[in-house]
């Protein structure tokens, strides 16, 4: 309605102008001056009514917007999608905390088993050691030689299993 208004105005200050021009060549210059006058102005209130009827629509959709932003609804919304933010990152948080937890009891599960083997292969290893060294006296020490490289080429290459096969030959030497 205000743009309805303005623009009137402003074809109406054009008109104006048209007829000043009119009133000059008809040499009535005194009238010419009071019609460009009040085109001017009919101009500038055009102007004027367009100028305030914006500001007027931005302050009230400004207003608008700033009810809409603290109004419950929308406090509710940025608070639901906060939660949901929140809870995104919870869940990946857990997921990276899970697989932190699975590495590192994994990375202690084989330094144990590490651990286990290597307190297995010396108890082993001191038992063939004893055994052997009974035996010593009571083997050719052909036999005996070869039983002791095998037991160090064992022992080397930390193969539990064929220290295992030499403990069960030397249980039968015995």
């Amino acid at each position: 309605m205000l743009i309805k208004i303005a623009l009137l105005l402003v074809f109406s200050a054009f008109a104006l102008f048209l007829s000043v021009d009119l009133v000059l060549w008809l040499a009535i210059p005194r009238l010419a001056n009071i019609l460009t006058q009040l085109g001017l102005a009919l101009l500038m209130a055009a102007f004027g009514l367009l100028l305030t009827a914006g500001l007027f629509i931005m302050t009230k959709l400004t207003l608008t917007a700033f009810l809409d932003y603290i109004s419950a609804k929308q406090r509710l919304e940025r608070r639901l999608l906060f939660i949901d933010a929140k809870q995104e990152q919870l869940k990946s948080l857990f997921y990276f905390k899970t697989v932190q937890i699975t590495y590192f009891s994994d990375l202690k599960r084989k330094r144990l088993l590490q651990a286990n083997n290597k307190k297995h292969l010396q108890s082993l290893s001191k038992a063939i050691h004893n055994d052997l060294r009974t035996l010593k006296k009571h083997l050719p020490k052909a036999h005996y030689q070869q039983l002791q490289q095998i037991y160090h080429q064992s022992l080397k290459e930390h193969n539990i299993e064929a220290l295992l096969k030499l403990q069960s030959e030397i249980a039968t030497l015995i």
